[in-house]
């Protein structure tokens, strides 16, 4: 191949449309934009959403109120270097990392990551392990367990909502015979 040989693909490259240079160009007169009307003349637009006049989607659809984004899962990482001053054999959970000082807070999104060398062996329960990390544990003689989260209750809570406890059944009480 030779430079004189290249060449686009043939479709690739388009001609410019070249429009009110007269009736043999075939873009002429009316320079491809139809006869009289809001498309022949000029600064013409429609706006965003208009269909020709029918009642359009955003219109059709009723509105829909307190519409709120499905809230996404906010991840709190832990590296396994930060484990290592815990004492052997430890069980790991969220609740535990919370005593230690290592979380602030009980959390249901724990994912423990790769970095830092562990060398302690310790039982880790989280809802997500790197797997790196998971190398590491095992290396070290530790074991791993994935905790499932609590599901998710659908729908938004109201203003003012008090989570309540679901009612104890009552105990039933033997009657006296008289």
């Amino acid at each position: 191949m030779k430079l004189n040989e290249l060449a686009p693909p043939e479709g690739a490259r388009h001609k410019k449309k070249i429009v009110g240079r007269g009736r043999s160009s075939g873009h002429g007169k009316t320079s491809t934009r139809g006869h009289n009307g809001q498309g022949q003349r000029s600064g013409e637009s429609t706006r965003f959403g208009f269909e020709g006049g029918q009642t359009p989607l955003f219109r059709r659809l009723p509105k829909i109120h307190n519409f709120y984004q499905v809230p996404r899962r906010e991840w709190v990482p832990i590296n396994l270097g930060a484990l290592n001053h815990l004492p052997a054999n430890t069980e790991i959970t969220p609740e535990s990392l919370v005593e230690h000082k290592i979380l602030r807070r009980v959390t249901q999104s724990l994912r423990i990551l790769g970095q830092g060398e562990l060398k302690v062996a310790l039982k880790v329960k989280a809802h997500h392990f790197s797997q790196g990390a998971i190398d590491k544990i095992t290396q070290a003689g530790g074991s791993y367990e994935v905790i499932q989260p609590k599901p998710r209750k659908r729908g938004r809570k109201p203003h003012g909502f008090i989570e309540q406890q679901p009612p104890q059944p009552k105990e039933k009480r033997a009657r006296k015979d008289s």
